[in-house]
């Protein structure tokens, strides 16, 4: 979620010259699923409205979809959404060529796909104002679009463990 507020992060500035960065305070946002293929660097987004079971099933469609052939093993953290009920019948029809692996709860370090929401907010949104959430969503696709210019950026800042 990119939220319409955003909190002074690292910065700098004069002494005595704090920098303001106005607020909504209304909680809108962008909601963001996405995939990072750790072979290629691709990332694969979609925007919802709100992120439940049913806008994961929905992703997870667009996922096969968006890659036609082959095993797709997707990793995921332990939100309630991915282990719905809801899901079962899908993953089910899906199983040879979807597989969901779940990491240990509370190990975001581990999620590559954590390591892309915190690029994004780091290069688009950390210290910014937007007058609107038409605006930051603007922001979102560009910086989407950028990096999958760049996959072997996106292999190196995300993929690759020294």
């Amino acid at each position: 979620m990119i939220r319409d507020y955003q909190a002074i992060q690292r910065t700098w500035f004069l002494k005595g010259k704090q920098r303001l960065i106005p607020t909504y305070g209304q909680h809108k946002g962008v909601k963001l699923i996405g995939t990072l293929d750790y072979e290629t660097g691709e990332i694969f987004c979609i925007e919802e409205e709100k992120y439940d079971a049913v806008a994961f099933l929905g992703f997870l469609t667009k996922v096969l979809e968006h890659y036609p052939s082959g095993k797709i093993v997707m990793t995921l953290d332990n939100a309630r959404i991915h282990h719905a009920k809801y899901l079962q019948p899908f993953l089910k029809e899906n199983q040879s060529r979807l597989e969901l692996v779940f990491l240990p709860p509370y190990s975001p370090q581990l999620n590559l796909v954590e390591g892309l929401w915190k690029w994004l907010k780091e290069s688009v949104f950390n210290n910014i104002f937007f007058p609107s959430v038409q605006k930051i969503t603007l922001k979102v696709w560009e910086f989407i679009r950028d990096v999958n210019q760049r996959h072997d950026d996106v292999i190196i800042r995300l993929c690759v463990r020294l």
